[in-house]
């Protein structure tokens, strides 16, 4: 797999992670759900750069 297919498949899964997450567990808490995003963008991008940044 190359590297720019494998970069959008984890964008996909980041994407699929946070909607999922906002429809089944903060759908009308705003700033739970704004924490819990930019929590979960955090995690993906420090996996992103440990692991994926030497493909």
């Amino acid at each position: 797999m190359g590297r720019q297919a494998a970069t959008v498949l984890y964008v996909l899964a980041l994407v699929v992670v946070v909607v999922g997450v906002d429809v089944l567990f903060f759908r009308d808490h705003f700033w739970e759900r704004l924490m819990a995003n930019v929590g979960i963008v955090l995690v993906f991008g420090a996996f992103y750069f440990r692991f994926m940044k030497h493909l």
